[in-house]
């Protein structure tokens, strides 16, 4: 097949990755500088090609949240920065379940049970371990959602048995380029993330590793940073667009000139697209904030094809039926290969009707707290 657009870098570009070539560094640094209309069109081509015209939507539970030890710069669960989020430990196994619930009911495929924390650990807490397995097994055998998980660093052992019990996906984000990977974190390495990926890959799980943009990094770390997942191998490519939070490191350091600009999302998802084209790029955390409501279809027209859906770790998020306005608005339809649920009574339900009396959060995901504890 041919891709002919008279701009002969993204003619050739597509028409090595529909013979099956895997585009490198300097591919996609070439692409970075294509006008930004053209690159979104081919990108939008090449899903196409690989893709089923569907958006896979997934949906998390801040299953254990604060207090981490690490000092990643924009994490707002990081010990080292004032953040005033509300702290707990290890959810009750059953309330992770109710959030899968939620998550099932308004269209979620997928849903990740994450922590906040450098790693949970079998032998040294082993009855938060027990914990997680239960939640797994709950959220396993009650819901129609594939179970994914965040737990931090994996020993070989860890990644065994999580695979074992069903883990579908495991999420391991990079975060950034290896060289701008120290002036985000101190604590660990950029190569303690991809021993962790190695590890559970080799364990027969699927990758789901990705990034934030808009960190101060520069237009070739984000390449750099897609290309380094291309030696790891995923399956999922979470893009977050950073939403700075007040007391963390880059929520008060950062200037103005570290913004990002829709152009830079757009063309950052579209080269995503063209050096992973078999995986979802999964347009994730602040992109309400950094996207205005009529441009969030946007990316889902340069190459994305998942989506975070509902609330985030310490932030809300927007609707459900929102999301799939925004799915449909850039011509696609929601995924339904795991959940096949009702999609007009999603869009039907309204942020409102999905607050109990009890105040607590009945979004697909995010946290087990009330809804005034939501950052905004």
């Amino acid at each position: 097949m041919v891709y002919e657009t008279g701009n002969r870098t993204i003619d050739d570009a597509v028409e090595r990755v529909l013979a099956g070539e895997q585009l490198d560094r300097r591919d996609g640094l070439a692409l970075l500088a294509q006008p930004v209309d053209e690159l979104a069109a081919a990108a939008d081509f090449v899903r196409s090609q690989f893709g089923d015209d569907t958006v896979d939507a997934c949906s998390i539970v801040n299953a254990k949240a604060g207090n981490c030890a690490e000092d990643c710069g924009f994490c707002a669960q990081s010990v080292h920065f004032d953040t005033g989020i509300e702290t707990y430990g290890f959810l009750d196994p059953e309330e992770i379940l109710e959030a899968a619930k939620r998550a099932e009911r308004d269209g979620a495929q997928r849903f990740g049970i994450v922590v906040a924390e450098k790693g949970v650990s079998k032998e040294n807490r082993p009855d938060e371990w027990g914990e997680v397995i239960r939640a797994i097994r709950l959220v396993r055998d009650e819901t129609d959602v594939e179970v994914d998980a965040s737990l931090g660093i994996l020993t070989p052992e860890e990644a065994e048995i999580l695979a074992d019990e069903g883990i579908n996906h495991y999420n391991h984000n990079i975060e950034t380029s290896p060289r701008y990977f120290p002036e985000i974190v101190e604590t660990h390495d950029f190569e303690d993330r991809v021993e962790t990926l190695e590890i559970a890959r080799d364990a027969g799980m699927d990758l789901c590793a990705g990034v934030i943009l808009g960190m101060g990094e520069s237009p070739t770390d984000r390449v750099d940073a897609a290309v380094a997942l291309q030696d790891v191998g995923i399956s999922s490519l979470p893009v977050n667009v950073l939403n700075p939070v007040a007391g963390t490191a880059l929520g008060d350091e950062l200037d103005d000139s570290a913004d990002i600009t829709t152009e830079e999302i757009i063309e950052t998802i579209a080269v995503y697209r063209l050096l992973h084209p078999e995986a979802r790029v999964r347009l994730t955390g602040g992109r309400e904030v950094n996207l205005d409501a009529d441009e969030q279809h946007l990316p889902f027209e340069a190459g994305a094809d998942g989506i975070l859906t509902g609330d985030y770790l310490t932030t809300g998020g927007q609707s459900p039926g929102d999301d799939i306005e925004v799915m449909e608005r850039a011509g696609l339809e929601p995924n339904m290969d795991a959940n096949e649920f009702d999609k007009a009574a999603v869009k039907a339900r309204t942020d409102e009707d999905a607050i109990p009396d009890d105040g607590a959060v009945e979004t697909a995901a995010g946290t087990a707290t009330t809804n005034a504890e939501l950052d905004d």
